[in-house]
């Protein structure tokens, strides 16, 4: 999955999508033309908020009249295939108002930082590819089981990998589950998905090493998988109530 912030002047031109793109503007654009699979241009106005879904292989024209602030997602075949979205099957390119949540996490997708964990994200891609793909066929909703085995393997490796960089695809392929199917399943079988039962089990060891060893707590953060010592600290406070420094004091 791909996403892009794009600021362009006033005008626009002819485009082609090799993939099933997403496009939210940031501004309105009360001139914006559009032509799809032709050169005959429909002006839409669209406002700040609203965009476009287009499948691969669309192209076309845009144009609009002022400067130009927009995002755009796009997915890949093998991210869509592990959602469940049957790509061969062509659906009505939508154009205007879209989803609030669908809008949100197109906004999450662009501003998160590069140096966010692997494990978010590609928990926050899922999230974005399955939040799509429900909205565009949303009757098919495929099931998988997490069972007791495949379980027990994948929380001996989160165990064995703490300090790691963890990822949905490692955990998943320990699994032997596509990624989608592994969050769905694994948050059927702990009640809690597997971002969440990372950071509680660092969380686990972190207090565990605080009341057994003296190290620091940038020592502690980083034995337990953080390189950010004041994410350490925010995720801390939040689950204990208190911050590193206040527990180990007690």
């Amino acid at each position: 999955m791909t996403a892009s912030r794009h600021d362009v002047p006033a005008g626009g031109g002819a485009f082609a999508l090799s993939d099933l793109t997403i496009g939210l503007f940031l501004v309105a654009q009360d001139e914006h033309r559009l032509a799809l699979g032709s050169d005959r241009r429909h002006h839409i106005p669209l406002s700040a908020d609203e965009g476009w879904i287009l499948p691969g292989g669309a192209a076309g024209i845009c144009e609009f009249d002022d400067a130009h602030s927009y995002l755009t997602v796009s997915f890949d075949k093998h991210m869509l295939d592990d959602v469940g979205l049957d790509t061969s099957t062509a659906f009505r390119p939508q154009v205007g108002g879209l989803e609030p949540l669908l809008a949100q996490l197109v906004r999450l997708a662009a501003d998160r930082g590069e140096d966010s964990s692997s494990l978010y994200r590609q928990t926050m891609d899922l999230a974005l590819a399955t939040h799509l793909a429900r909205l565009l066929a949303p009757h098919a909703e495929l099931c998988a089981s997490l069972d007791d085995r495949r379980l027990r393997k994948v929380i001996a490796y989160v165990q064995e990998h703490l300090t790691d960089d963890i990822s949905l695809d490692q955990l998943a392929s320990e699994a032997a589950m596509s990624r989608y199917h592994f969050a769905r399943a694994f948050k059927a079988a702990t009640g809690r998905s597997p971002i969440q039962y990372v950071i509680d089990e660092r969380l686990d060891r972190a207090r565990l090493l605080f009341k057994t060893t003296s190290a620091t707590v940038a020592e502690v953060a980083f034995r337990v998988g953080y390189a950010d010592v004041s994410r350490f600290g925010q995720h801390f406070r939040k689950r204990v109530g208190i911050t590193p420094a206040q527990f180990r004091s007690q």
